[in-house]
């Protein structure tokens, strides 16, 4: 999400986490998404804001499936490494 981040105001890591774990509480059925998704966030960051980022998000998503953008090749990770990186995410 880096290139978000440049289009859409500063994003710290902490706060994509909270986004993404938003989008999947708050639906698109789910009134006032974006208010709530806000709120979620937290950090200040308005209704207008987490939209816009959420539209970013879609884009870049379009972009990668499309092949627009290549698919980095990673190194290959030993399970412990693995381990190790997965802890990190859940924060």
């Amino acid at each position: 999400m880096a290139s978000s981040s440049l289009r859409s105001g500063s994003w710290t890591p902490q706060e994509n986490k909270l986004f993404e774990r938003a989008l999947a509480r708050f639906d698109t059925e789910t009134p006032d998404r974006w208010q709530n998704v806000a709120r979620a966030v937290g950090g200040g960051k308005s209704a207008d804001e987490v939209k816009r980022h959420y539209e970013i998000l879609i884009e870049d998503l379009r972009r990668i499936e499309s092949g627009y953008v290549p698919i980095p090749k990673y190194k290959k990770t030993s399970v412990e490494e693995e381990k190790r990186l997965l802890n990190i995410l859940k924060m």
